[in-house]
């Protein structure tokens, strides 16, 4: 793969974020996206020999679009400035997510804002176990990587059908279960960015584990 190409056409296409350079570039970003393609494939073949319960997600359905919803962030410029992608794409689940940006990259997992059907799962299962939930997030390395769950909005109090004296009152009250960690793109660049990311992956899947069984039993 080569990510110095990756690289290199997002930093045109910012100085250049409109419709028509990117279709007098669009050979440009065909070749840019197909290589990212061929090379989340490689990476997906990778990973499914780590866990047995992995959904196969081929390139060309773990890859983001790089045009921004302008529907509902309509002051965002037209093209992302990053390529971004899922692993372990199951539907409903928490997937593994790749993005490789101009200066800044992020490995990033588990669920963002899930619907109240899912939350209510996730809570239902910190209540049987969050002892197990606190264990993973505790663990030394993991707070090393990820340094805990990713800061998004939280209830000012316990959520419905549970008290505010709940052991694990403060996991209960995220609205957002998963973790995140950004890096330099010069990791990606001059690094060994695969056994950094299958490393990564290794680390956060027995969080994602334990989302995907509460969302899925």
């Amino acid at each position: 793969m080569n990510f110095k190409n990756l690289v290199n056409f997002l930093k045109q296409l910012q100085k250049n974020n409109t419709k028509e350079w990117m279709d007098a570039n669009r050979k440009w970003y065909k070749e840019v996206r197909d290589d990212y393609i061929g090379w989340l494939d490689g990476m997906n073949a990778k990973l499914a020999t780590m866990d047995d319960d992995y959904y196969d997600t081929p390139g060309k359905k773990g890859i983001n679009r790089i045009n921004n919803n302008l529907m509902f962030h309509p002051n965002k410029p037209i093209y992302k400035d990053h390529f971004g992608a899922g692993f372990d794409k199951r539907p409903g689940t928490g997937d593994f997510y790749v993005e490789v940006g101009i200066e800044r990259s992020m490995f990033a997992g588990g669920l963002w804002r899930p619907d109240a059907k899912r939350l209510r799962s996730i809570r239902e299962a910190i209540d049987y176990d969050g002892e197990e939930l606190k264990k993973i997030l505790d663990k030394k390395a993991f707070k090393k990587r990820f340094g805990g769950l990713y800061e998004d909005e939280k209830l000012k109090s316990a959520p419905k059908g549970f008290s505010n004296d709940h052991p694990h009152i403060d996991l209960l009250r995220h609205k957002t279960f998963a973790v995140a960690m950004e890096f330099s793109t010069d990791v990606v660049l001059n690094g060994d960015f695969e056994a950094f990311l299958i490393e990564v992956y290794d680390e956060m899947l027995p969080f994602r584990r334990y989302l995907n069984q509460a969302v899925t039993v």
